[in-house]
């Protein structure tokens, strides 16, 4: 049975989202066919839209929340009526998936990125027939509907708020869930994030949540450094004013934080964020850089000051945990990410995006109704 939906189609790199009419085909036995409700729009999707020809066309987002619809006979867990997350999708075998470590899937690029099934199919077909790219992190969710990699679907409690616990699926956990999970920030310690967007200004919530007294913010923008205090930064500063680590080490009476959050991709901010560091500091960054792309460590200071630098994909996040303890969180006040959300209609997604590419919104949502 074939069910027909509204979706924001790219067809040529660099082109707009084309709002049309496509059918989905009903969920195999592990799938899960969910309504879109709302999904947040992430720089993640607009490099798709730009720099990845070979994928169009398709349909992308890959921060959904909704109601599930249709349960594939291999799914468990999750009923019809449910409201749910997506989140990104695993394959449930490989070592890393054995061991609970699933944003380490050994094919999660293929199955995030490939926006086809593993065998090669979509599920979505335009008003002509022909196929439409989707299953974008398992899920495609810029669309009415969505055929779901069922490992990405999280279920959440009966008064989860949809219309803004999308951005859980990815952005927040990120963010947060690096600073609670990831350096495990404690009472009394010292942060300084790189980058305010809304994965840093997750951060820095978590951070104060955590406890840290000494949190800085690193960012160009003047509006975004003053979210970040209104959030629990400490100190403020932007690179075009100071030199970011000596700005660092004065906060910290000369020694340095003792852990440091990259978030933009940009070799010279990991360069800066792993010089901000303590001794025996660590510094993890979640930050995109291009393929191929080199980061420069300082060998001898990183050696003789035992500095820990990691990549951290999704927050360490084993999302069907995860995301549900995040918005308990956000229910009882204590990490206020619905602040960085700014509603659009589905039939607005272009403007969304170029807000998002401006940097005048923080975090876009789609409502998809």
């Amino acid at each position: 049975m074939s069910h027909p939906a509204t979706s924001a189609v790219v067809r040529s790199p660099g082109g707009p989202f084309l709002l049309e009419q496509v059918s989905l085909s009903g969920p195999r036995p592990d799938e899960v066919l969910v309504e879109v409700v709302a999904s947040g729009m992430c720089h993640t999707d607009l490099l798709v839209r730009d720099s990845r020809p070979a994928v169009l066309p398709a349909v992308v987002g890959h921060e959904g929340a909704g109601v599930v619809r249709e349960v594939g006979s291999e799914v468990r867990g999750v009923a019809p009526g449910d409201s749910v997350v997506l989140s990104f999708p695993s394959c449930g075998r490989c070592p890393r998936c054995r061991t609970g470590r699933t944003s380490y899937c050994d094919t999660i690029a293929t199955l995030k990125f490939a926006c086809r099934r593993p065998d090669g199919t979509t599920a979505t077909t335009d008003a002509d027939g022909r196929p439409v790219g989707d299953h974008f992190f398992g899920q495609s969710s810029f669309s009415t509907l969505a055929v779901v990699n069922g490992r990405s679907v999280v279920p959440m409690p009966d008064d989860v708020d949809l219309r803004i616990a999308a951005p859980l699926a990815c952005g927040v956990q990120t963010g947060a869930g690096t600073v609670l999970d990831v350096l495990r920030v404690g009472p009394g310690s010292s942060i300084a994030v790189f980058g305010a967007g809304s994965v840093g200004l997750c951060a820095i919530m978590a951070a104060r949540l955590a406890g840290a007294t000494t949190i800085v913010a690193v960012n160009r923008r003047a509006s975004r450094l003053q979210l970040a205090a209104e959030f629990g930064a400490t100190h403020l500063v932007s690179p075009g004013d100071v030199d970011p680590v000596e700005a660092i080490r004065e906060a910290t009476g000369g020694r340095g934080v003792a852990y440091a959050f990259e978030t933009t991709g940009k070799p010279e901010v990991l360069t800066q964020a792993v010089r901000s560091l303590d001794s025996l500091g660590t510094c993890a960054y979640v930050g995109t850089a291009a393929p191929g792309e080199l980061g420069g460590i300082p060998m001898l200071e990183a050696m003789t000051k035992g500095l820990t630098v990691r990549g951290v994909l999704q927050g360490d996040s084993t999302p069907a945990v995860t995301i549900p303890r995040l918005w308990d969180l956000h229910r009882r006040g204590l990490l206020p990410f619905d602040r960085l959300i700014t509603h659009y209609r589905l039939d607005e997604i272009n403007q969304a995006a170029a807000d998002t590419e401006t940097g005048d919104v923080v975090k876009p949502v789609l409502l998809m109704s």
